[in-house]
């Protein structure tokens, strides 16, 4: 199954851009080339500005505490493990603690990095970064790859605890949902939201209907849209019926 996932507010949209942009810079780390390493420099720009919300690190701070105020009313469940319970009340501890460890405004450090912050200017302009712009960085990506990993290291491990709190706060929020089978006949599904409360929508289709979920939603309906998945042809609606998965997820 193929999961799509919808926000429905800004605040989770900010979330899981950056989820997606942790995972690719995790990915581009564990490279060797130097274009890994360079992809691996333009994803941590990215992540800087999108995380430069500067209510990013306190909406996280918060939401981490209202979960830990939940879980600590499951205190003495008999059918709840005690074990489990200490173990995720520790994780969010800690991942609080490291949020409110970080001083100043987010990735501060970096905007004070004349270095990098050449390189995040030229990068904005296609073909930039050619050796022949940027001299000092055509020698960086010649260096060792675990030197050129050190430094990328040193430059992303003060922004991990952004990373920490979120992957704790999705994963919540994922889990929170119990998913239901729908049906959207001749490719269309629409539902009257009614009162209902979400943050997130999550729909997984199977690969096989070979479709593509175009969503819109507010507080009043949902509605889904099935396509042919095309590359090259305008997308096309799938006239037939498609079974999907749909869960609301709310923290």
């Amino acid at each position: 199954m193929i999961s799509y996932e919808y926000p429905l507010n800004e605040r989770i949209r900010t979330l899981l851009r950056l989820e997606d942009l942790y995972q690719k810079l995790a990915h581009f780390l564990r490279g060797e080339a130097p274009q890994d390493h360079h992809v691996a420099l333009q994803t941590l720009f990215e992540i800087l500005e999108v995380a430069s919300r500067a209510d990013l690190k306190v909406d996280l701070v918060q939401e981490l505490e209202r979960q830990r105020q939940i879980l600590l009313s499951f205190r003495n469940n008999p059918e709840i493990s005690e074990e489990a319970l200490s173990g995720a009340l520790y994780e969010i501890e800690q991942a609080s603690s490291s949020l409110l460890a970080m001083a100043g405004k987010i990735g501060q450090y970096l905007r004070e990095n004349e270095w990098l912050m050449a390189i995040r200017s030229r990068a904005t302009i296609p073909g930039g970064v050619c050796q022949f712009d940027l001299p000092s960085y055509h020698y960086w990506l010649n260096r060792d790859p675990e030197q050129r990993r050190s430094d990328l290291g040193g430059w992303c491990h003060p922004l991990m605890p952004i990373r920490d709190g979120l992957t704790i706060v999705l994963r919540l929020l994922r889990a929170s949902g119990r998913p239901e089978m729908q049906l959207a006949r001749a490719g269309t599904y629409q539902l009257m939201m009614a009162g209902r409360s979400a943050q997130m929508l999550r729909l997984r289709v199977s690969p096989a209907d070979a479709v593509v979920p175009e969503i819109s939603a507010n507080k009043y309906a949902l509605n889904v849209r099935f396509m042919l998945s095309e590359t090259v042809l305008r997308p096309r609606l799938a006239e037939r019926d498609v079974q999907f998965e749909l869960t609301f997820c709310s923290l």
